[in-house]
């Protein structure tokens, strides 16, 4: 099971995350959320990342040509474009400029087709208010499995995720708030309770 964790802010959260074993770290660059870092920040994470994990920069107010810009100067692996705001053109576009992007929407706005449809690599699927830890009804995936590679995420955590995957069963799973002790502050222990539940459904 792959998994991210996201709206990573520190050296030591990040550090829990990557000992923990988290396949994917996420930086969140955007004026509208509490875990918004600057760009020199999210440069020295990572760096400090370095390849032991995806390295993903996560905005959802940019242009698409400022978000390739910041990705490549900050040297992350991946710019996940989130948000109704990103149209097909312009997750065509990124794909075009940057060798790894992904979509991330809810599922209102999914629209069903085949992940990689836009240009992405991948498909998350979040709640209709990102980064809120709201939980949303997984049940609409019933009508039928998504075709591609896709992650789950919005309301998850370390008690939920076990059941989440089991039901939905996508590639991989995405989590922020659901591991913090308080809104935008990570918790070591949650990140590694996290982990190890979403890992327990492969066993």
């Amino acid at each position: 099971m792959y998994v991210k964790i996201c709206g990573l802010s520190t050296i030591e959260t990040l550090g829990a995350a990557l000992d923990a074993g988290a396949d994917a770290v996420g930086m969140v660059i955007s004026t509208r959320s509490v875990r918004n870092i600057s760009p020199n920040t999210a440069r020295s994470l990572c760096d400090y990342a370095g390849r032991s994990a995806d390295r993903v920069l996560v905005v959802n107010d940019l242009a698409v040509d400022d978000a390739v810009r910041l990705a490549t100067t900050i040297g992350v692996d991946v710019l996940q474009l989130h948000g109704p705001k990103y149209a097909r053109a312009d997750l065509e576009a990124a794909a075009g400029l940057f060798p790894r992007v992904w979509r991330a929407t809810s599922l209102a706005h999914f629209g069903g087709e085949p992940v990689g449809a836009w240009g992405e690599e991948s498909l998350l699927l979040d709640s209709p208010v990102p980064g809120s830890g709201e939980t949303w009804d997984i049940g609409g995936l019933a009508d039928g499995p998504i075709e591609g590679r896709w992650l789950l995420a919005g309301g998850l955590d370390p008690d939920n995720v076990g059941d989440a995957v089991r039901a939905a069963r996508p590639s991989g799973v995405d989590v922020s708030s659901g591991v913090e002790s308080e809104r935008g502050v990570k918790d070591a222990e949650l990140i590694w309770r996290f982990i190890a539940a979403a890992r327990s459904v492969d066993a």
